[in-house]
């Protein structure tokens, strides 16, 4: 009599993971494909920081105080910002309105970001779309701010003091322009730390203990980069360049700690 083959045991079950609910990663697309998504994202990228730029020229008056009046007030009495060419000063307005045009944007800027890569992302991963846009557009504009109310000033104060009764300080309007942009923008990009910190963090890659362990590597990054981030060469643009940075890391230590990939609960 033969002997019916003993089926074989089912595998053992596997242990639960958060991605398992999830549907697995968007759709694949073509490289063409690709492309018209990234060209629709640009498009509406580029009109969004248009709008802003209208309403930028718009307001261009108030604009224009914002910025500049602070920073004539720190010149020696009766100083004033020139221009030498008879463009230069229609330009910076122009200027000014396209960087109000982009701060404007923003949010419609990192949304398309986001949507240009959650097809690529996980469904519990995707949730996190209005956490980005949020964070990342509060700290980009909140890092500008304190470049314009803080570290500009300082800078600038630095640099009015070498007045003296021979040499007067009179600064042209466009390096000076140029350098509160390059601030701004540098102090708003090392402002998303946190927003970095938190999807690196989230899928694992670094964890509160990892960030306080390194935390003297950090110090020594941040000077590195301060020294590089700010455009002028002086001690104390870099220090205060540099301090913000500090308390964004450790409340980057906070968001890791918040945001961390936590291991599987083990039902008994």
């Amino acid at each position: 009599m033969s002997l019916s083959p003993v089926p074989a045991a089912p595998p053992p079950p596997r242990p639960f993971d958060e991605d398992d609910d999830d549907e697995g990663v968007g759709g694949k697309m073509s490289f063409l494909e690709h492309l018209d998504e990234l060209r629709q994202r640009l498009i509406k990228s580029l009109v969004a920081v248009l709008v802003g730029f209208i309403v930028g020229v718009v307001f261009i008056g108030p604009i224009f105080d914002f910025i500049m009046k602070p920073l004539q007030a720190i010149l020696p009495a009766g100083g004033k910002l020139i221009y030498t060419d008879p463009t230069e000063a229609f330009m910076i307005q122009m200027k000014m309105a396209a960087l109000v045009g982009i701060m404007i944007a923003l949010p419609v800027l990192l949304w398309q970001i986001w949507a240009f890569i959650a097809p690529g992302l996980y469904a519990h991963e995707k949730r996190f779309a209005i956490p980005f846009v949020m964070m990342s557009t509060m700290f980009f504009v909140g890092g500008a701010l304190f470049s314009h109310y803080v570290i500009f000033p300082a800078m600038w104060r630095f640099f009015a003091s070498f007045s003296t009764e021979t040499v007067e300080f009179a600064p042209r309007i466009e390096p000076v322009f140029s350098l509160y942009v390059r601030m701004a923008l540098g102090m708003g990009a090392v402002a998303e730390m946190p927003t970095l910190v938190m999807f690196l963090a989230r899928v694992g890659l670094v964890t509160p203990m990892f960030l306080v362990r390194n935390t003297k590597y950090a110090i020594l990054l941040i000077f590195v980069v301060a020294a590089i981030v700010t455009p002028s060469p002086d001690v104390v643009s870099q220090f205060l360049l540099a301090l913000p940075m500090f308390v964004l890391y450790a409340f980057s230590i906070l968001v890791a700690w918040v945001f961390q990939k936590r291991a599987p609960k083990i039902e008994a």
